[in-house]
């Protein structure tokens, strides 16, 4: 791998965009798409990464890192562990399936290939990631409103215990909130409630990333839509690639105004990106609004004026 050609991380919070972001890079020849490692729930094979995370947003550091480590570098190397993916097969499509990827993957690395891991879940151990693999790291920020909409409209709960089990974390980076994870874990907060406590966490730790970490790239969903070309440019810059007429084509394809401003299924990447900014608007109740925005200004405000309400 030249050394200009770092292995990329695409993290923020999820509903953000990284599938897109990640997906668009992923158009250049060069990049191998790694989708969600860190997943509790729909992780690759233990031959692409043959390790677990028990917890959502696990986060990984110099103290706790031994089970981690030489699975993620040999991820990162296209290393494939063909026979942690074969003591998981439960019958020949598996098989089949696993030594297909094997064979991609050696290819993928005589070939030299750029991986680049989409993970949100990876958020918390950004700062691992980029320490002992020099990571080029992309972070995405999202509107508080548009965010616990998409929440809202998937249901999506989550399990604030998850933070409370990992003790370094809650001691390194969560410490302000502990009071809130703790009532929020032992109760069943409303959707829209966990939502805004999960913006809030994740957007206050981001704001230290940028003030720690200034060569990181942070770009707002919002921005992004609007602009997706020229936005695109930039961090095909960053991470020092060249983004082509194909990678152009595939950008305008995804974010054009001939796609749906919405769609029902939380993973379709076709949208009419400018119109999506806003659909936020049409998901919430102005009550629902005004109480989002009351709850999380605090940190909001570093990120987006009145005009973005």
């Amino acid at each position: 791998m030249n050394n200009d050609k770092k292995p990329v991380l695409i993290t923020g919070s999820h509903r953000s965009g990284s599938t897109w972001v990640g997906r668009m890079i992923a158009q250049s020849p060069e990049v191998v798409y790694i989708h969600e490692p860190f997943s509790v729930s729909d992780a690759p094979s233990k031959g692409i990464c043959n390790t677990e995370f028990k917890y959502w947003f696990t986060y990984v550091t110099d103290d706790n890192d031994k089970n981690y480590y030489q699975p993620i570098k040999d991820m990162l190397a296209f290393k494939y562990n063909l026979i942690a993916a074969l003591k998981t097969a439960r019958n020949f499509s598996m098989v089949k399936q696993f030594w297909q990827e094997y064979r991609q993957f050696a290819s993928y690395h005589q070939a030299g290939s750029i991986p680049l891991i989409k993970d949100p879940i990876a958020f918390f151990s950004a700062e691992w990631l980029q320490s002992k693999f020099a990571m080029n790291i992309i972070v995405l920020i999202r509107h508080p409103a548009a965010f616990v909409s998409s929440i809202k409209k998937l249901n999506w709960s989550h399990p604030f215990s998850h933070f409370l089990a990992q003790d370094l974390l809650m001691r390194n980076i969560l410490f302000p909130f502990r009071e809130e994870i703790t009532q929020y874990a032992n109760s069943q907060p409303s959707v829209i409630d966990q939502g805004i406590l999960l913006w809030r966490i994740i957007h206050h730790t981001i704001l230290q990333y940028q003030r720690q970490h200034p060569q990181w790239f942070f770009i707002r969903h919002e921005d992004l839509s609007r602009e997706p070309l020229n936005n695109f440019a930039k961090i095909f810059q960053y991470i020092n690639l060249e983004m082509t007429a194909d990678v152009l084509k595939r950008v305008e394809e995804y974010s054009g105004s001939e796609n749906p401003p919405d769609t029902d299924f939380p993973y379709t990447l076709k949208r009419n990106s400018q119109v999506n900014i806003w659909n936020w608007k049409k998901r919430l109740t102005p009550s629902e609004i005004v109480y989002i925005r009351n709850h999380v200004e605090e940190v909001s405000k570093y990120f987006y004026s009145d005009a973005d309400w």
